[in-house]
């Protein structure tokens, strides 16, 4: 119950902290480019990162971040976009970086479980009371619902959502029955209202805006919700789900050009240290340190059945099979 209420406390000062700029330290400048539900957690750990930096070296920096739909962002930072380290939501997207020669081979094997920090899972957010009784990957087709997930051709939170409901729709009609497989995936993309570039203007379209049934969301996205907004969402967990992995790296073209590899990759390391851990966890992602997980375990579902992209084939296979031009998601969608 304790960390639920440090989750509360903390989320529901997301409006203080998107208002305080980072404070001036006229030291280096280090820029994070992100992905949009990661805002509030970057800012609150720049600050910690910060401090710890000015205490271990004695070196004031600078820290800024940039957020947007993961795709889109990997794609800025192709086309020119300053950022020296990238904290994306899935592999590939910093993939695609690593394929320019921006980033050198074998980055995900720089830090522990394949340069993810933290975790999340893909949930529904309905409003008070569930109206329309939602409660698993099904309901979503139903004729009188309308959903609400981003476009996985701009954002990474979107391609954990479709990979998430194709794992249940095989549970259901079998990995052989491919048109079983298909046709419940072209329902549930013909129920959607809204298709948004990115995680958070999905979640704006549904909390702010009113728009549709069910929010396909990060697990941390939903959390957010519920906290700033008591009383009016509920979170609902499926019956399967998928480990979420966001991915770090640095740009290793950028951060030597500006003279920041060092603080770079103290900078990411650093998100696995038990404080960066615990205020991962208080903004709604799930650490990947098992003993600080368990801390949470009256805020996370840690008994979801959670499969994994690597029950794809891993992210290079997923992409290519799904959602590059031409993919199963454009034919179900499209098609």
């Amino acid at each position: 119950m304790k960390n639920r209420i440090a989750v509360l406390c903390v989320l529901m000062a997301l409006c203080l902290l998107s208002s305080c700029g980072i404070a001036s330290s006229r030291g280096r400048i280090l820029v994070n480019v992100s992905y949009d539900p990661t805002r509030e957690f970057y800012e609150a750990y720049n600050e910690l990162f910060r401090a710890h930096w000015l205490e271990t070296t004695g070196e004031p920096v600078d820290i800024g971040q940039s957020h947007g739909g993961s795709g889109s962002q990997a794609r800025s930072v192709l086309e020119g976009a300053d950022a020296d380290v990238v904290t994306l939501a899935l592999a590939h997207d910093i993939s695609l970086l690593e394929e320019d020669g921006m980033i050198r081979p074998g980055w995900e094997r720089e830090l522990p479980l394949d340069s993810a920090p933290y975790t999340s899972a893909i949930v529904f957010l309905v409003r008070s009371g569930n109206p329309k009784d939602i409660r698993d990957w099904d309901d979503l087709i139903r004729p009188d619902m309308d959903v609400i997930t981003p476009d996985p051709k701009s954002s990474g939170g979107a391609c954990w959502n479709f990979l998430a409901a194709w794992r249940y729709a095989e549970r259901s009609f079998g990995p052989e029955d491919m048109d079983g497989i298909k046709a419940f995936m072209a329902a549930l993309y013909g129920n959607v209202l809204v298709m948004d570039s990115g995680a958070r203007g999905a979640t704006t379209t549904f909390v702010e805006n009113g728009q549709g049934d069910v929010l396909v969301a990060w697990e941390n996205e939903a959390l957010m919700a519920l906290y700033s907004y008591p009383g009016e969402f509920e979170l609902v967990t499926p019956s399967v789900s998928i480990l979420a992995q966001p991915s770090v790296a640095v740009v290793d073209e950028n951060a030597e050009r500006d003279g920041v590899s060092d603080l770079a990759e103290a900078y990411l390391a650093f998100l696995y240290e038990p404080e960066a851990q615990r205020l991962a966890g208080q903004y709604g992602y799930r650490p990947t340190d098992p003993r600080i997980l368990e801390e949470f375990s009256d805020v996370f579902d840690l008994d979801v059945e959670l499969c994994t992209v690597s029950d794809f084939g891993g992210w290079d296979a997923a992409y290519q099979v799904f959602f590059r031009d031409g993919g199963v998601f454009d034919e179900i969608y499209t098609g």
